[in-house]
């Protein structure tokens, strides 16, 4: 059978002051007045009965999730006691669902895409899904036309071609160093794709592959799961996932079956409009801008003579005006202001461990 897993468990800590531990990024109705996690949930219809969907998250979230998503169903809710990366949070979905259903085959996606259009999104998961099905020992990634030759991504290098556009993964790179992600930006998207952190795999075979390449997590996920459904559910979760080694599923599990026989690694291109909403300049395109190309998000704003800018707030009451301003990202909430330069802003990652020290926990 065919499930749907969104990961909706980053902490978003790149788009502070909005993305707080009380109401992390993909739980703000920042676009449209919708949240990331609404977006990609409404992105599936069509694709996965709402059913066999699944949202794995913080366990703190669980109330705010079930707000958002008011169509979960009392199990379709993962919650990790703790963040440990991807692999885990993979993992441990995975391991439940095939508790129950040993053919399970899962689609994993991230509540932190924008994805155009949604017609032919649907159309190359769907092809994904039949790779999978038919190609037990297969692992699907999808593969994003890169546009620039970041480190922020991992890299396909893309080998034999399968039916349908889709080719076998000679190597899966994760976030290589400057000098060969320009290489691979180089030598153009038919030879090399970012990976989309999107997948499709059959539960069993990735299992057996964490069983293989991170065996230790393999061994406490299996008894997370072996508890799953009973008494000791929460007590034996609560003890053993703060103790997975954190890793994400990149690094574990899809570089090593890229270069591993028993195993394949298939990507599915996407040719689509895709943007990773995980920085303000990101939020920023996803903004209506004016003839000056400011960019303004929610809330009430004025920028004259003002160039270039991000300006967002979710303070209702509050107006936020710029002159004269040019190249910033201006960010109102009730609590906090941040104001800093476009081509600074990743350094906005740094932030919450400074107000924390300096101003404890009110702040993040």
């Amino acid at each position: 059978m065919r499930y749907a897993v969104i990961m909706a468990g980053g902490s978003g800590t790149r788009l502070w002051p909005m993305s707080r531990e009380s109401q992390p990024k993909q739980l703000i109705p920042f676009i449209g007045g919708k949240s990331l996690v609404q977006i990609a949930a409404q992105r599936l219809e069509g694709l996965v009965p709402a059913a066999q969907r699944y949202i794995c998250a913080s366990n703190k979230q669980e109330a705010l999730m079930r707000k958002a998503l008011p169509e979960l169903g009392s199990n379709q809710f993962h919650g990790e006691p703790c963040g440990r990366d991807t692999l885990n949070a993979v993992g441990f979905s995975a391991a439940i669902l095939a508790k129950t259903d040993p053919d399970a085959v899962i689609a994993v996606f991230t509540a932190d895409h924008i994805i155009e259009p949604i017609p032919e999104f649907l159309k190359i998961v769907d092809q994904g899904y039949r790779i999978a099905e038919q190609n037990p020992d297969t692992l699907v990634t999808f593969g994003i036309a890169p546009t620039q030759a970041t480190t922020a991504y991992g890299y396909l290098q893309l080998g034999r071609a399968l039916s349908g556009g889709a080719h076998i993964v000679d190597q899966f790179k994760e976030k290589p160093a400057q000098d060969t992600a320009e290489t691979y930006f180089k030598a153009g998207p038919t030879r090399y794709l970012w990976n989309s952190g999107m997948f499709v795999w059959r539960a069993k075979t990735l299992l057996d592959c964490i069983r293989r390449y991170q065996p230790e997590n393999f061994a406490i996920l299996e008894k997370i799961a072996a508890a799953w459904g009973s008494p000791r559910q929460a007590e034996v979760l609560n003890a053993l996932y703060p103790t997975l080694k954190k890793i994400s599923v990149d690094f574990a599990v899809m570089e090593p079956a890229s270069r591993d026989n028993t195993v394949k690694v298939a990507a599915v291109p996407m040719p689509l409009q895709w943007l990773d909403v995980g920085s303000w300049p990101s939020f920023a395109m996803t903004c209506p801008q004016d003839a000056h190309q400011n960019a303004t998000g929610e809330g009430k704003s004025l920028l004259l003579r003002s160039e270039n800018m991000l300006v967002a707030s979710n303070d209702p009451n509050h107006l936020v005006v710029t002159v004269g301003c040019k190249n910033l990202i201006v960010i109102h909430t009730p609590e906090a202001t941040l104001i800093c330069p476009a081509d600074q802003a990743e350094a906005v990652k740094e932030v919450q461990k400074l107000v924390t020290e300096k101003f404890g926990t009110n702040y993040v």
